[in-house]
């Protein structure tokens, strides 16, 4: 963890690091602020890793690819990895910014869904401050604790509640939902699927379901199955059936397998799943041992 200090190109500089990045999708390498000299230049260079700015006060210029820009107070800039970058503090009144480094499969997608791409870098927020607390939340979760790990996991969180304010200052530039799309693909559905996908294993009342999501039975029955070519009723026996016929294919007894798809009576199982399968568990277990 570093501390604030005084050096010949900052009049404040503090930076924190990851001891362990270890996280696939998203990842913090350190995260820093800093006060640049006046005319304090970066560049032309290139990183292998994504590094983000949001200025809190003062201006500079940045540069990227075909992209530049004269940036001031509340102006965020992103480098992508590999691209050629140059940045600079304003003479009369140098930026005060703050930054984090991040790397992971995730990262591009998730700044796109902020509206954020490598030909669209930059980003204008009405709220820097909120912006900095996140940016300290981020830098001050590398404590140099003995859970370094925990602490990446923590600094891995507050940058995705970052790139979400990213996402509401930039809700201008996110692609809106075709006016076109039917009604029956619509969130409300897509909370249905997610709803019965996840918890097949409890009592699903579909009645239940569909006040909560705001439907009456009748209309959401219908839109489900314009979109999935089945009832809310038929997708939740789906889901169980192929779930009980992998849990089949291990230790648990038919009653533990009844019991972790949604069935409390073991013999309705039973008789539900030859229903569905043509066969009973036991019959379906024994040729699966014999395959």
């Amino acid at each position: 963890m570093g501390g604030p200090s005084m050096n010949l190109e900052h009049s404040y500089f503090t930076a924190s690091f990851n001891l362990v990045p270890e996280e696939q999708d998203i990842a913090v390498l350190f995260s820093g602020e800093g006060r640049p000299v006046p005319g304090h230049k970066i560049g032309p260079s290139v990183h292998d890793y994504f590094l983000i700015h949001t200025v809190l006060d003062g201006e500079g210029f940045f540069q990227s690819g075909n992209v530049s820009r004269h940036c001031r107070t509340g102006d965020t800039f992103v480098i992508y990895p590999g691209s050629l970058f140059s940045y600079q503090a304003d003479k009369d009144s140098p930026w005060h910014y703050v930054w984090v480094a991040l790397q992971g499969e995730a990262v591009t997608a998730l700044l796109s869904d902020a509206g954020i791409t490598k030909e669209r870098p930059l980003l204008h927020s009405g709220n820097p401050s909120e912006l900095h607390s996140l940016y300290e939340h981020i830098r001050l979760a590398f404590q140099q604790s003995p859970y370094p790990r925990l602490e990446s996991l923590e600094a891995s969180g507050w940058t995705r509640l970052l790139l979400h304010q990213f996402g509401l200052a930039n809700l201008s530039v996110l692609p809106a939902r075709p006016k076109e799309m039917p009604e029956v693909i619509d969130r409300q559905i897509d909370q249905a699927i997610r709803w019965i996908s996840l918890q097949f294993h409890q009592q699903i009342s579909i009645d239940h379901m569909a006040a909560t999501l705001g439907y009456h039975r009748v209309h959401l029955s219908k839109a489900f199955k314009q979109k999935t070519g089945l009832s809310p009723k038929q997708y939740l026996l789906k889901m169980r059936m192929d779930k009980a016929r992998e849990l089949l294919g291990g230790t648990l007894t038919i009653d533990q397998v009844a019991s972790s798809v949604g069935f409390n009576d073991a013999l309705y199982f039973s008789k539900q799943f030859r229903k569905y399968t043509g066969m009973p568990p036991s019959e379906y277990r024994a040729v699966l041992r014999e395959g």
